[in-house]
């Protein structure tokens, strides 16, 4: 069981279910903003398991922009985007994911440790979101 439906209500989200499209997801400012905690907070905890103590890091806007653009997300967006932006966008999509249900942190976990290449561990994830989220519309 995902860790969103034991800790959340659909309900407690109501905002999430306004997205009609991926699109839609990556250039919601507001979602980014609350996914760039999110992904820091993930990041964080998989430097921490590897390390073996606690660390607290932010990922960069350039590896989570490279990731985005690698997993065939860029052509969603706005023609003029800079990375910063990018970086937005994957962040709006991640914490989507996890609103959603479609993911849990345990789940993105094991994603960002496949690899030791850290931006096509996150190529990865974006990849995979953008799967599930296309088979919970279909």
């Amino acid at each position: 069981m995902h860790d969103i439906k034991r800790l959340f209500k659909r309900s407690d989200f109501p905002f999430i279910l306004k997205y009609q499209s991926l699109r839609d997801i990556l250039i919601d400012h507001d979602l980014a903003a609350l996914g760039d905690a999110f992904v820091n907070f993930i990041y964080s905890l998989a430097l921490s398991f590897r390390s073996g103590k606690p660390v607290g890091e932010k990922l960069d806007n350039e590896t989570l922009a490279s990731a985005l653009r690698e997993a065939g997300l860029r052509k969603i967006l706005p023609f003029r985007m800079d990375k910063h932006e990018m970086a937005n966008a994957a962040e709006a999509l991640i914490v989507y994911a996890w609103l959603r249900g479609v993911m849990s942190i345990w789940d993105i976990l094991k994603i960002i440790e496949r690899s030791e290449d850290i931006r096509d561990s996150w190529r990865i994830l974006l990849q995979r979101i953008a799967e599930e989220i296309r088979l919970l519309w279909t």
